[in-house]
């Protein structure tokens, strides 16, 4: 588990600098660890939020004599999960018929603790979830809740190909979304840093260049680009 201040002070860089971040320790593939894309920001800033994930799918085809112990069930695990939380929710209905996420949905979670949700599925009352400040990212808007129950809570649940457990730390923006290995999280803020000041190298010259409206000679363009190189492998040495 993160301190409140790590976790603050992940929030300072977008996803894909964390994404860039997580490559260089060399924990897993780079082509593993996030979403394929598809989901939306529905409500609120681009600031990202980061948190420990509860998880649950639901279905909202058809009623169900056990919805009310299940969602009692799912409300004490978003409970008792890590602070702060992250709903995980994946509609497992072939086409989604129902919205889990709407104005009371949203309010309880809120008050147990959940700044947000990643949801396979349908939200609604977006104005309502954007006044409460409750960040809904989503695959789809639902306008009705149908039969919209709680299946299954506390299991791995997959949201656009990214797999994701309980308890997994979770960093999302307007972008997408990532999963943070515990082996590196409390690393991985120092190396966003680190990564982000090897880029002024290549951004700074190219800044100055465009603020000049002049077209950069290529030798400039290679040497920029070795500075920035250089600078990264240094930064490796500094983790």
């Amino acid at each position: 588990m993160l301190t409140l201040e790590q976790i603050e002070e992940l929030r300072k860089y977008d996803t894909p600098t964390v994404c860039n971040a997580i490559e260089i320790f060399n924990v897993r593939g780079r082509c593993e660890g996030f979403m394929r894309p598809g989901m939306v920001q529905r409500t609120g800033d681009s600031t990202p939020i980061v948190g420990y994930a509860a998880t649950a799918q639901i279905s909202a085809r058809f009623p169900s004599p056990d919805s009310y112990e299940k969602l009692m069930g799912y409300y004490e695990h978003v409970r008792e999960m890590g602070k702060p939380t992250i709903a995980v929710v994946e509609d497992i209905d072939s086409i989604p018929s129902g919205s889990f996420w709407g104005e009371v949905q949203a309010t309880v979670h809120k008050s147990l603790g959940c700044i947000g949700c990643l949801m396979m599925g349908g939200v609604r009352d977006i104005p309502a979830a954007e006044e409460l400040g409750f960040k809904f990212y989503s695959t789809e808007i639902n306008v009705a809740h149908g039969y919209t129950r709680v299946v299954n809570y506390n299991i791995p649940v997959e949201i656009l190909g990214l797999k994701v457990f309980p308890g997994d730390l979770i960093h999302a923006d307007l972008h997408g979304a990532t999963v943070i290995p515990p082996s590196i999280a409390p690393k991985l803020a120092k190396a966003c840093r680190l990564i982000s000041e090897a880029e002024n190298p290549m951004l700074e010259p190219a800044r100055r260049a465009i603020e000049e409206n002049r077209i950069p000679a290529m030798d400039e363009i290679k040497e920029w680009r070795r500075a920035m190189d250089e600078l990264r492998a240094k930064s490796l040495g500094e983790l």
